[in-house]
């Protein structure tokens, strides 16, 4: 009866651009406007929908209503492998009233009435799958919601698909930095793990590994780091970048290792499992003042800053730095400020004893 579409249904596991055209297609079997699919934990974290929801989603983001709400809350409690309907999670209208999905989006948009399902995914997060309907057509009935039932065991299928293939394509590239010698792991959007190699997993000294799948440095300064850099991958690339790498303490407060994220971009249609970066940690050991490249590479410095880091390394002064470069000491001093930044270094002290621990590239 719908084998066509349940192949379509198939094919977005591999191709995620195709959901919109599947959702058209399913949502005339509800006679609704339109449908929208989303993937959510507390909060909507990637979704596609069709053009005629657009208006839905630009009044989500614009009212401040991206978190999921009493409707999602309501739908995942039902627990039920199948479609089901607002008199089922509401006892009237005038409960739905209350919630501002319904007072302040769907009605004004002359919305009113759905059918969705959820869909557990091997990660934390939920699959939803909504079909907006038109207030005035009623509530959708039962041999409506008993059609889509027919669909719901593949669109489950599809999306499982998709979640395996890219959790496989993050542990792909733990393990390929692991073949370089690389301690790496692979996070989210939210900052959750989707992989480890055994490189990092070993670096129990400067790692803590959380609850729902998160983690944390050790180092209390380098973790704040971490958080606003992880923050940061998700800012319009017309923002300031954060620092991106920086120094991470261990045990006696010594610099162990530089921290670095390397972002990973993803398609925007891709809802599932969307890798956000990678951090790599790279240790240090004692060694002369490193090579000015490797100090530009590892911390996103500028020439010149590159060079001042190198120049303390070696135990020189400000002073000395400035009259060996021909420069002022105010010079100096903003660029070994800029070096402090780049570094998450607080102190002079800290950037010698940092650059002093890098292993001179030959």
């Amino acid at each position: 009866m719908y084998q066509e579409l349940i192949d379509r249904i198939y094919e977005c596991a591999f191709v995620p651009d195709s959901w919109p055209g599947v959702l058209d297609e399913i949502s005339t079997i509800a006679a609704a406007r339109g449908g929208s699919l989303l993937t959510a934990d507390g909060e909507v974290l990637g979704w596609a929908a069709l053009d005629s929801m657009a208006e839905v989603w630009d009044a989500l983001q614009r009212l401040g209503l991206m978190n999921c709400g009493e409707r999602f809350r309501r739908l995942v409690e039902l627990q039920h492998s199948g479609f089901s309907t607002d008199q089922a999670g509401y006892r009237d209208e005038a409960e739905m009233g209350k919630d501002p999905l319904y007072r302040e989006v769907l009605w004004p948009l002359g919305l009113g009435w759905a059918v969705a399902t959820t869909i557990p995914l091997p990660t934390v997060e939920t699959m939803v799958i909504t079909f907006e309907r038109d207030r005035k057509l009623g509530p959708v009935n039962p041999a409506v919601v008993d059609q889509l039932d027919i669909l719901r065991p593949h669109l489950a299928r599809s999306a499982l698909i998709s979640t395996r293939l890219r959790l496989q394509r993050a542990q792909s590239i733990s393990k390929a930095l692991a073949l370089l010698g690389i301690p790496a792991l692979v996070f989210d959007a939210a900052g959750r793990v989707l992989a480890t190699n055994t490189l990092i997993e070993g670096l129990a000294g400067a790692l803590q590994w959380q609850a729902r799948d998160r983690f944390a440095l050790v180092d209390p300064a380098a973790n704040r780091i971490l958080l606003g850099a992880i923050a940061a991958l998700g800012a319009p690339d017309s923002l300031p970048r954060e620092v991106r790498s920086f120094a991470v303490r261990v045990g006696d407060g010594a610099a162990a290792m530089v921290a670095h994220i390397v972002p990973v971009r993803e398609t925007a249609r891709d809802i599932f499992v969307r890798c956000a970066g990678v951090l790599v940690l790279t240790p240090v050991a004692p060694a002369n003042a490193p090579a000015i490249e490797l100090v530009q590479s590892l911390f996103d410095l500028t020439p010149a800053e590159a060079r001042v880091a190198r120049e303390l390394s070696a135990g020189r002064s400000v002073e000395e730095i400035a009259t060996n470069f021909g420069l002022s000491v105010a010079t100096i001093r903003n660029q070994v400020r800029a070096v402090l930044v780049k570094t998450g270094c607080r102190r002079q002290a800290e950037v010698v004893a940092l650059f002093g621990g890098l292993s001179r590239v030959t």
